[in-house]
């Protein structure tokens, strides 16, 4: 039995195209349903995949018009999964279905949008921690000789002049730097201080007020030190 042929200016799937699927799902009949494809079912289709598009901005998605070709072929190849007796109208139907359909291209897209940027950036990425790398191996390495220099320095400096105190405070910052070549210096400075303190047996002021005495010569050494003449 053919359907009469009525279409609405204002919605392009109606009772009529339900029906033309209703009827294309419960029959084997090859040339009704071609007929019913050709006047309703392709035309709906054609209508609510544009919508569903543009509706919910899957139009940024690359080679767009392409995926709606493909997308609409997909819909009748599933077009005999629909069973008008679970209760959902087939509007209802493929519109979740084509939506799904479009949701699933635009994380797939994105998932091979961050693939092509990680591997774009990956070169980069690996110089870059390449250079930190090899830049902070050579920073450890100029601040240990460094402090190693400083410590030969020390060595020889005339401390015949330098009061008890002075002697305790210095003998306990060449016992300090000389861990350097133990892998184990210590940075902060609250603790340098308390580590002085426990070495010399001095309250904090009488450590720093002795450390100031030295820091004369120490800035002759580093002043030294950066215009390369150590």
């Amino acid at each position: 039995m053919r359907m009469p042929r009525k279409r609405s200016g204002k919605h392009y799937f109606t009772k009529d195209h339900e029906n033309a699927i209703i009827q294309y799902v419960a029959t084997d009949d090859h040339r009704l349903r071609t007929e019913l494809y050709i006047e309703y079912i392709g035309p709906a289709f054609n209508e609510m995949v544009d919508k569903i598009v543009y509706t919910y901005k899957f139009t940024n998605l690359p080679n767009i018009d392409a995926l709606k070709d493909e997308c609409k072929v997909w819909l009748t190849t599933i077009l005999d999964k629909y069973d008008p007796n679970k209760g959902s109208k087939a509007f209802s139907y493929f519109s979740v279905i084509t939506k799904n359909w479009f949701i699933h291209k635009v994380k797939k897209n994105a998932k091979r949008a961050r693939t092509e940027v990680l591997y774009d950036e990956l070169p980069k990425a690996i110089e870059n921690e390449r250079l930190v790398t090899h830049n902070r191996y050579h920073k450890e390495r100029e601040e240990k000789e460094f402090w190693i220099s400083l410590w030969t320095e020390i060595e020889h400096w005339d401390t015949g002049n330098l009061k008890d105190n002075e002697q305790k405070v210095l003998e306990a910052v060449k016992i300090l730097l000389k861990s350097i070549d133990e892998d184990d210096m210590i940075y902060n400075k609250k603790a340098i201080y308390l580590y002085l303190r426990e070495l010399t047996g001095l309250n904090t002021k009488q450590v720093v007020n002795n450390l100031n005495k030295l820091r004369i010569r120490y800035r002759i050494f580093k002043k030294n030190w950066i215009n390369g003449k150590i």
